[in-house]
């Protein structure tokens, strides 16, 4: 499956466009982890895009969120590896055995968290955030309450700490800070 024809799908498929930037985000912090752990980069990129594909479809039913994104992207052509991701970093109770697997889990949420970060600014610009204020930032439960702190400190089972985490992360998204409008 080529990256083209996931994006042509996830345009076709989400109506949201901040949820089409939240997916841009997922992949390319995705794509960073793949690169630090000698992964296949557009494999992992590819889970992070496609994660959310069936949100517009499962019309606010989370019991199915992440299932019927997997079958999706495997109807596209994704591999076995990004389709178990994908079912995995719902909350489906399907454990995230692989290490893209974990690494999907943590990286869905740390968005939210960073963009956040970033809306809070004057300049709302990810090239006024510094990692060590999205740290701080993390211990305030009220400060982006929707990203799940304990599903992003699971960056530990990936071998990496929350503040390198942190820091792949943001790093990665300020490299698309254009297509996320940050």
């Amino acid at each position: 499956m080529k990256r083209e024809q996931a994006m042509a799908a996830v345009q076709s498929r989400i109506g949201n466009s901040n949820l089409v930037k939240h997916m841009l985000a997922t992949e390319a912090v995705m794509r960073a982890l793949a690169e630090k752990f000698g992964q296949d980069v557009d494999e992992w990129g590819l889970a992070g895009l496609l994660h959310d594909i069936d949100l517009d479809d499962c019309k606010g039913d989370m019991s199915v969120h992440g299932r019927l994104s997997a079958e999706i992207a495997e109807s596209m052509g994704a591999s076995v590896s990004v389709c178990h991701a994908i079912l995995c970093h719902g909350m489906l109770g399907e454990p995230c055995t692989s290490l893209m697997d974990k690494a999907l889990y943590c990286a869905d949420p740390v968005t939210g968290l960073i963009t956040a970060g970033a809306l809070i600014r004057p300049e709302k610009r990810l090239s006024a955030v510094e990692a060590k204020s999205i740290l701080k930032r993390f211990k305030e439960k009220s400060f982006a309450a929707g990203a799940n702190r304990e599903q992003i400190a699971t960056c530990s089972e990936i071998g990496i700490t929350l503040e390198e985490f942190i820091t792949l992360s943001l790093k990665a998204m300020q490299t698309i800070s254009d297509d996320l409008g940050l």
